[in-house]
C-alpha cells in the first residue's frame, strides 16, 4: 500500500465440476498459478470424488505444478462470496446453486477427461487437451479488465471464454515466465 491507496482487493474464482477430480482441479491450480494477487481461486464439485485424478495431477506435474488439492463438496464454499462461479461441465451447471452476493456466472462446458477410454497414451492425451483448453480460457480471463466492466459486459466478456479453443497443440503448455 503506497501513498495511502489500498490495492484491490481480490476476485473471488469458483470452478464447478460434477466429481471435482479432474476439470476443475486443473482450472483451480493453473489460475492459482498465474494469479498473483489479483484472484483468490477455489474449486468444488457437485459429488465430488475421494480424491484428485491421478492423470489430473501428473499432467499438472508435467506442467510444473505439484498439486495437492483435493475434491470438495460445493456444499462446503456455496455460502461464500464469489466473484465469478465457472462451471466445467454440463451436469454441475444444470445443478449449480445460487450463491449469495450475485457473483457473475460463466459455462466453459468441456469433456471430461477423467471419462476418456482406451491406452493410458490415449487418456493421458484427454487430459492435455483438457489442460490446453483451460490454459487458453485462463489466460484470457487473466486479461480482462473486470474491474472497469459493467456488470453484463464482463458476465458477457468471461462466457464468451467458453467458447475459447486453444490455437495449436503448444497453447496449453505454459512457460517459465507465465509462472
Amino acid at each position: 500500500m503506497e501513498g495511502g491507496t489500498r490495492a484491490p482487493r481480490p476476485l473471488r474464482v469458483l470452478f464447478l465440476c460434477t466429481r471435482n477430480a479432474a476439470r476443475s482441479q486443473m482450472a483451480e491450480a493453473l489460475l492459482h498459478r498465474k494469479a498473483g494477487d489479483r484472484f483468490l481461486v477455489a474449486s468444488a464439485g457437485a459429488q465430488p470424488a475421494e480424491v484428485v485424478h491421478p492423470l489430473a495431477r501428473r499432467i499438472l506435474a508435467e506442467d510444473g505444478i505439484e498439486w495437492r488439492g483435493r475434491p470438495k463438496s460445493v456444499d462446503t464454499v456455496v455460502s461464500e462470496p464469489w466473484d465469478f462461479v465457472i462451471t466445467l461441465c454440463d451436469r454441475a451447471n444444470e445443478v449449480c446453486p445460487t450463491f449469495p452476493g450475485q457473483p457473475i456466472y460463466a459455462h466453459w462446458s468441456m469433456p471430461d477427461p477423467a471419462e476418456s477410454t482406451g491406452t493410458e497414451a490415449e487418456r493421458l492425451r484427454a487430459f492435455e487437451e483438457a489442460l490446453l483448453y483451460l490454459n487458453r480460457r485462463i489466460d484470457l480471463m487473466r486479461v480482462l479488465p473486470f474491474e472497469q466492466l459493467e456488470r453484463a459486459a464482463a458476465e458477457h466478456r468471461l462466457g464468451a471464454l467458453g467458447q475459447a479453443v486453444p490455437e495449436d497443440d503448444t497453447a496449453g503448455r505454459t512457460n517459465a515466465a507465465d509462472r
